[in-house]
């Protein structure tokens, strides 16, 4: 089936190609040597934590949190 963007950039799947639910969650890839969208659905009860850990993104360079309070500015 061929899929076309419309004005807004949007792809439209016919639910008897896809049959899903609201809510349903889909990872989308780009396949550039096939020149490709691949989308995959996400399970529904997917653990949040082991996304997190899956991340490709390392949680080492996370900007230091602030330990001060904020100061108040006085108003003249």
């Amino acid at each position: 089936m061929i899929l076309t963007l419309d004005e807004k950039r949007r792809l439209t799947v016919p639910a008897s190609l896809a049959p899903t639910k609201p809510g349903d969650h889909f990872k989308a890839e780009f396949d550039p040597e096939e020149d490709t969208l691949v989308f995959r659905r996400l399970a529904a009860n997917e653990n949040w934590l082991e996304v997190l850990k899956s991340c490709p993104a390392p949680m080492d360079d996370l900007p230091a949190r602030r330990r001060e309070y904020p100061k108040a500015t006085s108003q003249p």
